[in-house]
């Protein structure tokens, strides 16, 4: 039988203080089943913290704990060590056993747990993740891409509390990335337990993230869901800076064969965006950067963009020596825009005032 954990029995939770020379660590959040996206520049302490949670790194201060099954408590003495935290590690490299086989790999994470404690079938990981054709195989003859899928597989097969993976992607090239990604987002759906993913990628943020924890030289800046950290004005520099923007729910409609459009739902509206490999109904996040937004007071007539959004001005930031302003619409979901100050001054833009949002359908990306 499956493992199928409340939601307070597997939370992650989170609160500790770590300090090396040069560097001090301090972070405090909540990780429920799905992916909780670790998210800062080089530099920000995202391993450490993930080697902290692994058991790897002994932290002063703080308290770790899935559910009622304390890791570590620095007032209670408390630190249990790596191989009884039953936490799964996954590293930017693979780091396989390169003379063994597959399976072999595999059943070395499997054998990790007795028999009373597996939670997770040997061969429910091997199709999850597609496994099957490389059974036999020695690890070292498969490319990037597979040797992270066995290294997921071994790591699941441990029958982990939590799964701590480590930019896992960070090796691999574009191609390699995007064909990994469906595999990350079936253990996700398939097992409900927590999830640790670190990146620096911020597609891999969109795709992937339900909470989000941005860090900085070692400070926790905020902590929350993807699509409410994404519409905050205040955290571009940390959420995509020159790239930044709204992140949105939306739905597949239909699709226009003849001009290789797709037609996607979201509260607020319709959007044509280039064809997408999806079918209808399926749901997925689209960003929308805030540079691909512009601004009309009223709607335009004889307009090459597709995509003419009503809504209205809830947000400006800008300062008077900026060239450009960050302007936030509500136009059924929060939407990001950032134009120079010239143009909303021009415009005469002001809080609460209505607008026309534009948007070029070729400035969606389709890597889906």
């Amino acid at each position: 039988m499956d493992w199928q954990p409340s939601m307070s029995r597997s939370r992650l939770a989170v609160d500790i203080q770590h300090e090396v020379p040069g560097f001090a660590l301090a972070a405090a959040f909540n990780a429920d089943p799905g992916i909780t996206v670790l998210f800062g520049p080089s530099g920000a302490g995202k391993t450490m913290l993930v080697d902290v949670l692994a058991g790897l790194v002994s932290p002063q201060r703080g308290r770790i704990a899935i559910g009622d099954n304390v890791l570590f408590d620095a007032d209670r003495g408390i630190n249990l060590p790596p191989e009884r935290r039953r936490v799964g590690y996954v590293f930017q490299d693979a780091r396989l056993l390169p003379h063994m086989t597959v399976e072999s790999n595999l059943r070395f994470g499997w054998r990790r747990q007795p028999p009373e404690r597996r939670s997770i079938e040997f061969s429910q990981v091997v199709k999850l993740l597609g496994l099957e054709g490389l059974i036999d195989r020695r690890t070292r003859d498969l490319s990037g891409g597979e040797k992270q899928r066995v290294a997921l597989g071994r790591a699941m097969l441990t029958s982990p509390r939590v799964l701590l993976m480590d930019e896992p992607l960070a090796s691999l090239d574009h191609a390699r990335r995007h064909e990994i990604l469906p595999f990350i987002e079936r253990l996700r759906d398939e097992f409900e337990i927590p999830i640790v993913y670190v990146t620096h990628s911020i597609d891999e943020l969109v795709r992937l993230a339900a909470t989000v924890v941005l860090l900085d030289r070692g400070r926790l800046v905020a902590a929350g869901n993807l699509e409410e950290l994404m519409r905050r004005l205040d955290l571009a520099a940390y959420t995509g800076g020159a790239d930044a923007g709204a992140v949105l729910m939306a739905t597949i409609v239909r699709h226009d064969e003849r001009f290789e459009l797709t037609y996607i739902a979201f509260h607020g509206g319709e959007l044509a965006v280039p064809r997408l490999g999806l079918d209808v109904g399926r749901s997925f996040r689209v960003r929308i950067h805030a540079r691909d937004v512009a601004l009309a007071t009223f709607r335009p007539v004889g307009l090459s963009t597709l995509n003419v959004i009503p809504g209205k001005i809830t947000a400006i930031v800008g300062t008077e020596r900026a060239p450009q302003v960050d302007i936030l619409l509500d136009v059924g979901v929060p939407l990001w825009a950032r134009i120079t100050r010239k143009s909303a001054v021009d415009l005469r833009l002001t809080v609460g005032a209505p607008v026309y949002a534009l948007i070029k359908s070729i400035a969606f990306d389709s890597d889906r």
